[in-house]
């Protein structure tokens, strides 16, 4: 097989890709305009004919039989059209013919709101709508959910790790250590705090035994610290005048195209903890880093930061740095409770 014939076949498979991609956005167009429609029906209706909300039961049953075997029509589901009718009617009610967006109509700002709404499911938006009750906060997150094509297990995990109050808060020196244009980016990739709810640890347990436990669950972890993060290795050796030292924890950045080192600090942050850091960021740039890598960026993890200490250890460091809290979680999942003894009742109990 020659250049021209694998060039061709590649040709095809994008059109197939780019045609599936198509398929799907415009079938889950449609859908979300279905419910918002049937949501709308309902609710005017209900209003208008003053019936009680319990006729939506009766609605549920009355499909099934219209239409045997449809799904999606359920009594919680038709409460949910009607829930997600009444949340978004300013923004879809204006989107009455797919021509009116397509010949640009309507203002841009509303038309990419648009895009966001319909590019991602249903269980995104009731997800949105059942925990952010701010309507910026949930503008927030249908773009990142959009945008990133999160899926509803990620999107879950942000919303409860609070990304829309964390992001763009972290305390740093990016002003004077960074280009304003990476510096601005390194705000929307870096949390001001992070959950690492999958480990279960208490807080007196060793920084080894918590890095561990980070690095056996990788996938959670990078999860949890956000957009582009690449896992390059934990205890990562440098050496220097002859003496070995070891990072806690290195990864890359696609998005910032950058090395990224986390020290992990299982207390209160100290300001010799920048020192360690920016010795690290010295080494990773001369000895690690590419030549067509951005320079590297150190963040401190602790359990608990004053933000004012913060700024006086890192304010004429001129590398790139941060510094964030975590949190694990010791509590017992909510099925759990009552069936078993709390810790107290426990250590009584032994």
């Amino acid at each position: 097989m020659n250049k021209n014939y694998l060039s061709f076949i590649k040709e095809i498979k994008r059109n197939i890709v780019h045609s599936r991609y198509m398929a799907a956005r415009l079938a889950n167009r449609e859908q979300i305009l279905l419910y918002f429609r049937t949501g709308k029906l309902i609710t005017e209706k209900i209003e208008l004919e003053r019936w009680g909300s319990k006729v939506v039961e009766q609605i549920a049953v009355d499909l099934q039989t219209e239409l045997p075997g449809i799904k999606g029509f359920s009594y919680r589901n038709l409460m949910n059209m009607r829930q997600f009718y009444v949340e978004y009617q300013s923004v879809i009610i204006l989107q009455t013919l797919p021509a009116e967006l397509q010949s640009g109509s309507i203002l841009p700002s509303l038309a990419a709101e648009l895009e966001h709404i319909f590019s991602i499911s249903f269980s995104h938006h009731l997800l949105i709508i059942s925990k952010c009750p701010d309507p910026t906060e949930r503008t927030f997150y249908t773009r990142k959910a959009a945008d990133e094509f999160w899926s509803l297990r990620t999107l879950e995990h942000h919303i409860k790790n609070r990304l829309y109050s964390n992001q763009g808060k972290l305390p740093n020196n990016f002003p004077h250590s960074l280009s304003k244009e990476i510096g601005v980016h390194a705000l929307n990739v870096f949390q001001d705090a992070y959950l690492f709810d999958f480990i279960n640890l208490d807080e007196n347990a060793n920084e080894k035994v918590l890095e561990t436990e980070i690095v056996s669950n990788i996938k959670h972890t990078i999860m949890a610290l956000g957009k582009g993060f690449t896992f390059i290795s934990n205890q990562y050796r440098i050496e220097v005048g002859g003496q070995e030292f070891f990072i806690d924890l290195l990864f890359y950045n696609r998005h910032l195209q950058c090395l990224v080192a986390f020290e992990l600090k299982n207390g209160h942050f100290k300001p010799e903890h920048a020192g360690q850091l920016n010795f690290y960021l010295n080494v990773l740039d001369d000895k690690v880093k590419l030549p067509h890598e951005k320079p590297s960026i150190g963040i401190i993890l602790c359990r608990e930061k004053n933000n004012t200490v913060v700024e006086y250890a890192f304010r004429n460091i001129t590398n790139g740095m941060g510094a964030a809290t975590f949190r694990t979680t010791r509590s017992v999942p909510d099925e759990m409770k009552g069936i078993l003894p709390n810790v107290k009742e426990l250590s009584r109990l032994l």
